[in-house]
């Protein structure tokens, strides 16, 4: 049987081991779902809901304890750690408290002589693929909705943060969920393949890189199913000329370098008005280099390693051919010592003389760095950002909200922000355009798919 090792990037070493699923644990796991399902469809959503609120008291109360295991297994900062335990119950008790609408029959104008009405019915299995770097929120965005519209789910989680999985099992264990409504494997990436193949699965959940996302359509193609595609992004942030600087400052430093970087609705472009680029620049610097780069354990850290070796070289590459065509680094790798080539750990960056040529600007980075641009008009601003692959969000500051607005308008982007950026409202669509996928999750729109529609044209005899 095929181990999968964790390595942690807090230290090199193996911090779990798991055994993958073989071909029997698998079938097995998939006949469950789809048995359990059958009934549980048939359970009402006041009842769903109170098995998922159970499932969410009993996850947050070993908070601290799912922090620490975070931090040793992706690398968070542990004084950051905690808050996505924060951000996991806000989006479960968030779509938990939608549901009863969001699920209501649709009931139509009368028209005598019939009964007209919609209603909104279970998938069936709904396989979840999630990521690493926020593995509790990614994963609870799918996995509560699919479970309160009466799906039943089988959790496939990153190798690299498999305990994650095993928690939220254990959570739903303890609120008393129903044999076989949610599950989890450990599994290979060929295996993952082979489950999304399978006729037992209705719908795929999947967040992560673009060539995931491609392998979720290729295995997936001609069986007609739901899927949903979470897939990241390039996402800019335009900073008016008419902002309050300071603020601005730290609510788009905070969006690029929270998490080391590793958002996916991370800042990762910013285009300044040219009349106060200097001085957002200056004070941008100033902000990076308070960050304390660290192992994550200790409180004091506030930058993390980046989840891999791999991952820092990566973006290392991407600043190291920047510089070399012209970019400007502002912060100095060497103030940093954890911060050399082959180590997880990577100095924050800022880069200015950049444009989009430059691999840094439009290709995904997944790191603590940033290239900053002036711009002298609203429309190069608009231009820049809509400039790219991706299209997950994109982020407008100013004191002018009508003009804010506007801007918003004209991005092209799932999610568009005024004066804040990097977050997700459990009450707002979560979806991308372009190359950062396809589908809808949260909101009351969420549930939408993950139900199909059924009609009922009922005429009086």
């Amino acid at each position: 049987m095929a181990i999968q090792k964790t390595i942690s990037p807090v230290d090199g070493t193996v911090y779990v081991e798991r055994e993958q699923a073989d071909p029997a644990q698998i079938d097995a796991t998939l006949s469950r779902a789809a048995s359990a399902q059958r009934s549980w469809r048939e359970v009402p959503v006041a009842e769903r809901g109170r098995l998922c609120s159970a499932m969410v008291d009993a996850f947050v109360a070993r908070r601290d304890e799912l922090a620490t295991e975070l931090t040793w297994q992706m690398g968070r900062p542990i004084s950051a750690a905690g808050g996505e335990i924060g951000g996991f119950e806000e989006r479960a008790r968030g779509m938990i408290g939608l549901a009863e609408t969001a699920l209501a029959p649709i009931q139509l104008a009368d028209k005598p002589g019939f009964t007209r009405y919609i209603t909104r019915e279970p998938l069936g299995v709904s396989f979840i693929v999630a990521p690493w770097n926020f593995p509790f929120m990614t994963a609870v965005n799918a996995i509560v909705p699919a479970i309160m519209a009466g799906n039943t789910v089988i959790l496939k989680h990153s190798a690299q943060t498999p305990l994650c999985a095993e928690r939220i099992q254990q959570a739903f264990e303890a609120a008393g969920l129903p044999e076989g409504v949610f599950q989890h494997l450990h599994l290979s990436h060929d295996a993952t393949e082979q489950l999304i193949r399978d006729r037992r699965i209705d719908h795929v959940s999947f967040t992560g890189s673009v060539a995931g996302g491609e392998m979720v359509e290729r295995n997936a193609a001609g069986r007609f199913i739901a899927s949903g595609l979470e897939l990241g992004g390039k996402d800019p942030a335009y900073i008016r000329g008419d902002v309050d600087l300071d603020a601005a400052v730290e609510g788009v430093m905070d969006g690029a370098f929270f998490n080391s970087g590793q958002s996916c609705c991370g800042i990762e472009r910013i285009y300044v008005d040219q009349a106060i680029f200097d001085a957002f620049v200056e004070r941008a610097v100033a902000w990076v280099k308070q960050l304390r780069l660290g192992n994550p354990s200790d409180p004091a850290t506030t930058l993390g390693p980046l989840v891999r070796p791999a991952a820092a070289d990566f973006v290392r590459g991407q600043i190291e051919e920047a510089v070399s065509a012209g970019a400007k680094a502002w912060i100095d790798p060497g103030d940093y010592p954890l911060s050399v080539p082959g180590s997880a750990y990577l100095a924050p960056q800022l880069l200015t003389g950049v444009d989009h040529s430059m691999r840094v600007m439009h290709e995904e980075s997944f790191g603590p760095v940033v290239g900053i641009m002036p711009v002298a008009s609203d429309d190069e601003a608009v231009a820049l950002m809509n400039d790219s692959a991706f299209g997950l969000t994109a982020a407008v500051f100013t004191r002018d909200m009508a003009a804010g607005e506007r801007l918003a308008q004209r991005l092209e982007a799932g999610t568009v922000f005024t004066n804040r950026c990097d977050y997700l409202d459990p009450e707002l669509a979560w979806t991308g355009v372009k190359q950062s996928g396809r589908g809808c999750s949260l909101s009351r729109l969420g549930y939408e798919t993950l139900t199909r529609p059924k009609s009922f044209h009922l005429k009086h005899a």
